[in-house]
């Protein structure tokens, strides 16, 4: 940038590189999408139209940028998890938010057609928008807890609206066939109520059993890179001890070259998305290479 009697005002611009050594979760979250919702009639309690996309536009942002080790959605927010040791942007937190949120919003509006063709579910302004902030986790116990607390809120809220849903469209306990309650009503009565009272209200009056439900609409989704080889991203095979593999990575620090070639392997991984528990141990014991620690990478995109 060049000097000129102008170049003061950079002295206003505020650092915002958040701390090294911090686990980075870029959280972005849809802006009005009730409305957006309801304006184009999405089916209740879940679309699993609006749901794939949300998916869909989340793989094209985990593939772009490699330093995201997962990434978890439900409803109309998703939480991509940067290294411990990324180096992407300086660590600036407005970019990587900006930056994330944007691509985001780009795939999910680009791909639009390609889950709702209908004619009348024709994209119209003011188009669907995502805002996002940086967290940084210190621990990865925090950041797992950070996970739960997501998944937890997935199936707690999915719960609610199940029931909710199925008193207005189905009706409650004395009403005629076909004729559901108000959301007032509806609300009026879950008001208070345990997951216990969900359940049974759901068995009792509608036949429903909770625990048929979609996994993806209990659980919502986790994506990931997946490897068709036994070791994974950082030579932790499953099964491995985690301890080992950190005094080994320490005691032979990957060269600039060797880590060039990890990115170009993170490039050729499959990207999955599963419908899965990650408040349990099974799945990260299953994967020790997603939060597995690794030497501080040099190189920059």
């Amino acid at each position: 940038m060049a000097n000129s009697e102008f170049s003061y005002v950079k002295n206003f611009e505020t650092p915002d590189s958040l701390p090294l050594s911090n686990w980075i979760v870029v959280r972005i979250d849809g802006r009005g999408f009730s409305k957006l919702c309801k304006n184009y009639n999405f089916i209740k309690p879940n679309d699993k139209r609006a749901i794939n996309l949300m998916n869909s536009a989340a793989v094209q942002v985990v593939k772009s940028f490699h330093d995201i080790t997962l990434a978890y959605g439900q409803s109309d927010e998703y939480s991509f998890i940067f290294h411990e040791n990324t180096a992407l942007f300086e660590r600036r937190s407005a970019k990587l938010s900006t930056s994330v949120a944007t691509m985001f919003t780009a795939e999910y509006v680009m791909q639009w057609r390609d889950f709702f063709p209908e004619e009348d579910m024709k994209l119209e302004r003011p188009f669907p928008t995502f805002d996002g902030r940086c967290v940084c986790y210190p621990k990865k116990s925090i950041l797992r807890d950070y996970l739960s607390w997501r998944q937890a809120d997935c199936h707690i809220n999915n719960l609610y609206n199940t029931t909710f849903w199925n008193l207005v469209l189905r009706g409650g306990e004395g009403e005629e066939e076909g004729k559901g309650m108000s959301g007032t009503e509806a609300e009026k009565m879950l008001k208070g109520t345990f997951a216990s009272d969900k359940n049974e209200i759901l068995w009792k009056r509608f036949g429903v059993n909770y625990n048929d439900e979609e996994e993806v609409f209990k659980k919502g989704s986790v994506v990931y890179r997946a490897y068709d080889d036994e070791e994974a991203g950082n030579g932790v095979k499953d099964g491995e001890n985690a301890g080992a593999s950190r005094k080994m990575t320490a005691a032979n620090p990957k060269s600039k070259t060797q880590l060039k070639k990890e990115r170009k392997r993170k490039q050729k991984a499959r990207i999955v998305i599963e419908h899965t528990d990650i408040i349990g141990n099974t799945f990260w014991d299953k994967r020790p290479y997603i939060l597995a620690t690794k030497k501080r990478d040099v190189y920059k995109e």
